[in-house]
């Protein structure tokens, strides 16, 4: 899996950077407020505080997407302007959002800044500027009082309960919340090493904290990240340890929608109880109905479920929330590429799978799907070949790692012809 996973962190990079100048198309406005938070300055001294900075922004678009009278664009997206120089005006018509909000932090000793200014993306007006001072033992507050200041400025008339809807404290302890950070950010490194880092990482922050119930969903993610590529070592342990964590956070906070999220998709992907994770997946969504991971996975579990129309529409909710990050894109083109094919669609299936393969060409589900759509069609030979190309990448990959989450048969055995016939192994 070396091979893939250089391109993905390859692909995360070229996002971080900006990739190609090349503007966008635009995109239509939704029907309700929408904003895209970009990447905020770190003012820091030390470059290797960009970690902090990047969880400042995480968290502060996690309370403005908990409003539910906003769209919010998802980080992943927004990481493409990093480092940029972009007219916003161009950001807002590529991803199609009315508002932008910019920043910095700067932490300093026990001080933290966060400034930040509201731009009307469609006209270039600045709304709304300032900045928050405070010790670092307030940081959730700071935090709190620049997100309600922003969902104010883009509509007053916002109910209060929206605004307290977004401040929601993660855990009392600064030092746990700091393990934290630095555990997502090596998630996101996607490689095998950064793997275990940030599972180590991440139960530090709870033996810091240990009602920390986000610490304990990030490490079921983590086991997740290793189950997709292959990295797992030992299947009974990590499997198990998994649902522990999950379950757990779960137990610890049931109102928060990132747990339910990373929980629930964890016992749907990596422990197999894809009915439990989808229960979860759905209450995140109705929590937070911009959370594009909830969508993107509840896709997946509405597709093992057998509910492929269900499963399309959060795949497309998904996409346009997260316009321009390639590993989304791809993972959700994917899971389009296997409801159409299940669906007996096999040209909308082939054109997903071949979407999915522009933004990471090497990325395994997506060539299985397009040997499955080829064996399917009885181009038997190209099957062949696009499957062998696959097993390379993945030598350890068996029809049933494909096939045993689905829950119904026809399903099972569409899918279990297709890729027998195509070369992968039972």
């Amino acid at each position: 899996m070396g091979q893939v996973r250089e391109t993905l962190a390859a692909e995360g990079a070229a996002a971080a950077d900006g990739g190609a100048e090349t503007p966008k198309p635009a995109l239509s406005l939704p029907d309700k407020p929408s904003i895209a938070v970009l990447p905020f300055a770190n003012l820091c001294p030390d470059p290797e505080q960009d970690y902090f900075a990047d969880g400042m922004v995480e968290d502060i678009i996690s309370g403005l997407s908990r409003s539910k009278s906003l769209f919010v664009i998802a980080r992943h997206s927004t990481l493409a302007y990093k480092g940029r120089a972009i007219d916003v005006k161009q950001i807002g018509q590529e991803l199609g959002v009315r508002y932008v909000l910019e920043g910095s932090v700067r932490k300093a000793g026990n001080r933290v800044r966060i400034a930040g200014q509201l731009i009307d993306a469609a006209t270039g007006l600045n709304l709304w500027t300032d900045r928050f001072d405070s010790e670092i033992e307030d940081l959730f507050d700071l935090q709190d009082r620049l997100t309600s200041s922003v969902i104010g400025a883009i509509s007053p008339r916002l109910e209060r309960a929206e605004i307290e809807r977004a401040q929601r404290q993660p855990t009392d302890n600064l030092q746990a919340y700091d393990y934290y950070l630095r555990a997502f950010a090596s998630f996101f490194k996607f490689t095998e090493e950064a793997s275990i880092e940030a599972i180590e990482l991440a139960k530090t922050a709870r033996e810091i904290d240990p009602e920390f119930a986000r610490a304990y969903a990030l490490g079921a993610r983590c086991y997740v990240l290793r189950n997709v590529f292959d990295w797992i070592t030992d299947e009974a342990h990590e499997h198990s340890e998994a649902a522990r964590l999950a379950r757990r956070a779960v137990e610890l906070d049931p109102n928060d929608p990132s747990v339910l999220a990373m929980a629930g998709h964890a016992l749907s992907q990596v422990a197999g109880e894809v009915e439990e994770g989808d229960a979860l997946l759905v209450r995140a969504i109705k929590l937070d109905p911009n959370l594009v991971i909830a969508r993107h996975w509840n896709g997946w579990s509405q597709l093992w479920l057998g509910r492929g129309d269900a499963a399309i529409e959060q795949f497309n909710i998904a996409l346009r929330l997260n316009p321009l990050h390639p590993h989304g894109g791809a993972n959700a083109q994917t899971g389009l590429a296997y409801a159409h094919f299940l669906a007996d669609r096999h040209d909308d299936a082939l054109a997903c799978a071949a979407a999915a393969i522009r933004l990471i060409p090497i990325f395994p589900p997506a060539q299985f799907i397009l040997a499955a759509c080829h064996a399917a069609s009885d181009r038997v030979g190209e099957a062949r070949r696009i499957c062998d190309r696959a097993m390379q990448l993945c030598p350890n990959k068996r029809i049933d790692a494909y096939t045993r989450r689905y829950r119904r048969r026809d399903d099972v055995e569409k899918l279990t012809q297709a890729l027998r016939v195509a070369g992968m192994p039972e």
